[in-house]
């Protein structure tokens, strides 16, 4: 019997940048949307607290990571929207870099090349 899939995975320190700047790569977005974006591309693994999630926008914004303005959003009200500068998205190309790595380092210490399957 295969084991039962985590119905939601703790973000592990450092990753919620990475995900809030790739997430902006598409294009500017509110806060709510960026948090719905994680939580349905990741099929509801992850899901970002507020308490979590304005902080690291207001750090990206002061590190110069990603802008804002004040819009209005689809349903006519005010909204703070963040976007890439060229700052973000040299930070985004290394760390999504860095992860990379980091997942296959990972990969291949959890299943050995020459561990049978089990």
């Amino acid at each position: 019997m295969s084991p039962k899939p985590p119905t939601r995975v703790e973000l592990l320190q450092g990753t919620l940048d990475l995900l809030i700047l790739r997430t902006l790569l598409a294009g500017p977005s509110h806060g709510h949307a960026i948090a719905k974006h994680i939580q349905r591309t990741s099929e509801e693994l992850l899901q970002v607290e507020t308490g979590s999630l304005y902080p690291a926008l207001h750090r990206l914004e002061a590190q110069g990571s990603i802008a804002a303005s004040w819009e209005l959003s689809d349903k006519g009200k005010r909204a703070k929207y963040y976007h890439l500068t060229p700052r973000g998205r040299k930070q985004l190309a290394s760390e999504q870099s860095k992860w990379q790595a980091f997942a296959r380092a990972m990969g291949l210490v959890l299943k050995p090349a020459d561990q049978e399957a089990e």
